[in-house]
């Protein structure tokens, strides 16, 4: 299995030993230490990452993008109107919105902790990014899949309602401290519960690696059908996890103003939004593979493909749950997550150690 590292290391290798030849054509000695250097090994891998990082952020961006677009055309279609008309289908007003922002004046509280401030923001859209660097397109192409890729992203997911709460506290705003313990009571709410379901899977399949996941779906069933208890528990722990409607308190307006981000504003305020997004599709993507069989499908589609598909589909329904619910309260959420999802997370937890047990599979 060849991994985008290993491919863009070979690219790198070779770019490196061309332009090593182009300087040893010139007869300079100068010029030709300067080529043994670029070809030696520190320097093909720091310009190997650097191109990974790059090709990453532009990944992530595009999903973001292709994201919003999605939804403000099924909500669109879901309200009996046309959506964004802005370009391409409506795509560039994506593009619209985001220049809009950039452009805005980045202003800090005065008397709020301006490190924290600063740092709680960027925190939460790194941790979604090393999320997003643990998912796989399919078994021959993704950035990294150590063994225990599972483990790793849970513990990854502990980073989120610690941002929340550390950049409503400093925001030095009463508003702001009591919505990021509000944004943090939820997500650990429904983090739990959505954390049991991913143990469920490891326990019937026996592997912490998503590629070993999808690799028994294939040989044996989707686990939608064995754990469909996990799989209801997980879609409805997903969509509170990313902050969607019916679950926004976080960053809900008409509540405590804007949350945890009522004082941050310009490209900080959109990060924080498409993070949003960015998490959006990780879940997606999660329950594409922990489900739906990730990428296995037919073989004249391309893996790669038919994982994006599937992953998309999911997200349709997010946008469904959008457009046909309406916002609950904070103490429907907390009951929601502690007394009927926790409950649900466990007997389907039970369910996977007896099928596991039994041998059914």
């Amino acid at each position: 299995m060849a991994t985008l590292y290993t491919v863009l290391t070979d690219f790198t290798q070779w770019l490196m030993d061309l332009i090593a030849a182009i300087l040893d054509w010139t007869k300079l000695g100068i010029l030709s230490d300067l080529g043994d250097w670029l070809q030696s090994a520190p320097v093909v891998d720091f310009v190997t990452t650097l191109l990974v990082a790059v090709i990453y952020l532009i990944t992530v961006m595009m999903f973001a993008l292709c994201f919003i677009w999605q939804e403000r055309k099924f909500l669109g279609r879901f309200m009996d109107r046309r959506g964004t008309q802005v370009g391409v289908l409506g795509f560039f007003q994506n593009f619209a919105d985001g220049i809009k922002v950039v452009l805005k004046e980045h202003i800090v509280p005065k008397d709020s902790d301006h490190a924290l401030f600063e740092m709680a923001i960027f925190t939460y859209l790194a941790s979604t990014f090393m999320l997003f660097g643990c998912i796989p397109f399919s078994d021959n192409f993704y950035v990294i899949d150590v063994n225990l890729a599972v483990l790793l992203g849970i513990a990854i997911f502990a980073f989120g309602p610690f941002s929340i709460l550390v950049g409503g506290w400093a925001s030095n705003n009463k508003y702001t401290l009591i919505g990021g313990m509000r944004a943090a009571a939820q997500l650990i709410a429904l983090e739990i519960p959505l954390l049991l379901c991913v143990v469920s899977v490891v326990v019937l399949t026996g592997d912490l690696s998503f590629v070993g996941i999808v690799a028994w779906q294939e040989e044996n069933i989707w686990l939608i059908f064995p754990l469909c208890i996990g799989a209801l528990t997980f879609f409805i722990a997903a969509i509170g996890e990313s902050e969607r409607i019916p679950f926004d308190l976080p960053e809900a307006e008409a509540e405590l103003v804007e949350g945890w981000a009522t004082e941050y504003g310009d490209i900080r305020w959109g990060l924080q939004m498409a993070s949003d997004y960015f998490r959006a599709y990780i879940l997606c993507a999660l329950f594409t593979m922990l489900f739906l069989g990730g990428w296995a499908g037919p073989e004249f589609i391309w893996a790669e493909a038919w994982f994006l598909a599937k992953t998309f589909i999911v997200f349709f329904f997010f946008i469904w749950v959008r457009a046909a619910t309406v916002r609950i309260r904070t103490d429907q959420i907390l009951k929601l997550g502690w007394r009927r999802l926790l409950p649900l997370a466990v007997i389907n937890l039970l369910i996977a150690v007896a099928l596991k047990v039994a041998e059914v599979f």
